[in-house]
């Protein structure tokens, strides 16, 4: 079967785009990839997306972003998995040119969730939940956090203050990071003092959502090879799902999900949890840091905060996490983080994360999460062997 590997990558900052509409956000990261890859034809595009219809009133952003970027003809559909779209896009990708029905593929990743504020964006954004069994008791993506953080505080003894080692690495990840949308540090003993977003959940513990895209171009490693210096083998990938709602699963403080996509990945991949150097996973809450950081395999059940207190998750850490500053800090554009991941992730091996980057980085894991885990999208990315 056809090998894939990452051609170009692109990006823009993640911040309130006002002035930027949807589709033009999808082309700066659209035109940044081409450039990266120096080409100005793909075969078929995938953009990533959570909320165009609710909060931008467009769907069919397939059509939308081939016409405005000049493609217009070409395959092009968009795929939803909640915050999750991002790497299901990715996976979509990567299975077409797998198929070799696509030569090469590109995936955007576009989400604006800054046009509207408040109730408008917490309705839209709990549609990633159980409508009928959730969102109708008022569940929103806080509540949730909040009730998988309570539990866990309970079953495992801990404090809110020990999960602060989480947002202060992205935090001080995102310092070195001039397109995170808070490159502000944040201090371990004003974690816990953050405004209460949901109890037990605060400001400081919860990612800000924000407008950006990002773009990844891939095609099969053999051409890869003769196009750019320094592909990127995607060397596995894998996409599993879970029960939508909380309640319906035997343990909630476990993501299935996530550990039979990390598994399936690793599998295909070839390799062991030590031969990660980094791992961009889905922090859209600290809870949920600790709980893929288990559900991985990286830790032990509720020993996932422990990495983050013992410095274990730094850029010198023995599993480096939100290298880029994650969602917390870079920020959540939500459909349009999965591909942000695999940017990150492919930067940090081509050895042009700059400020950010991880040392001899030759292996890293990028993982989306959907919902409250729903859907998990793993991917392993290397340099070719």
């Amino acid at each position: 079967m056809t090998n894939v590997s990452i051609i170009g990558v692109g990006q823009t900052d993640v911040r309130e785009h006002w002035d930027t509409s949807i589709r033009h956000l999808a082309w700066y990261a659209i035109e940044a990839a081409l450039d990266d890859a120096h080409i100005t034809k793909v075969d078929a595009l995938y953009v990533g997306n959570m909320l165009a219809g609710q909060l931008s009133n467009q769907n069919h952003l397939g059509a939308l972003v081939a016409d405005f970027a000049g493609m217009r003809g070409i395959e092009a559909v968009t795929v939803e998995a909640a915050d999750a779209s991002g790497g299901a896009a990715m996976r979509q990708a990567v299975l077409a040119v797998k198929s070799g029905l696509v030569e090469t593929a590109l995936v955007v990743g576009v989400e604006k969730t800054t046009d509207e504020t408040g109730s408008p964006v917490t309705a839209a954004q709990a549609t990633g939940m159980d409508a009928d069994y959730e969102v109708i008791h008022g569940l929103s993506y806080a509540g949730m956090g909040a009730l998988l953080m309570r539990r866990y505080m309970f079953e495992h003894g801990v404090e809110v203050v020990d999960f602060a080692g989480f947002s202060v690495n992205a935090h001080a990840n995102a310092g070195s990071n001039p397109l995170a949308m808070f490159r502000n540090r944040l201090r371990a003993d004003r974690f816990a003092s953050g405004p209460m977003v949901a109890d037990p959940i605060t400001l400081f513990d919860a990612a800000p959502l924000g407008d950006g895209a990002a773009a990844v171009i891939v095609t099969s490693s053999e051409r890869a090879l003769d196009m750019v210096p320094k592909p990127v083998e995607i060397a596995g990938s894998a996409l599993a799902t879970d029960h939508i709602a909380l309640h319906d699963r035997k343990d909630v403080l476990w993501l299935q999900a996530v550990e039979t996509s990390t598994k399936k990945a690793m599998d295909a991949a070839g390799v062991t949890h030590a031969d990660i150097d980094l791992f961009e996973l889905h922090d859209s809450f600290t809870v949920m840091a600790a709980l893929s950081l288990e559900a991985s395999g990286f830790a032990e059940r509720g020993m996932g905060w422990q990495l983050a207190r013992d410095g274990e998750i730094g850029r010198n850490g023995r599993i480096p996490i939100s290298t880029f500053g994650g969602l917390k800090a870079r920020g959540n554009p939500l459909g349009a983080t999965g591909v942000y991941q695999v940017v990150e992730v492919a930067r940090q091996l081509r050895g042009q994360a700059e400020d950010c980057q991880v040392a001899d980085a030759k292996i890293g894991m990028a993982q989306s999460v959907g919902g409250s885990g729903a859907t998990a999208v793993t991917h392993i990315l290397r340099l070719p062997v």
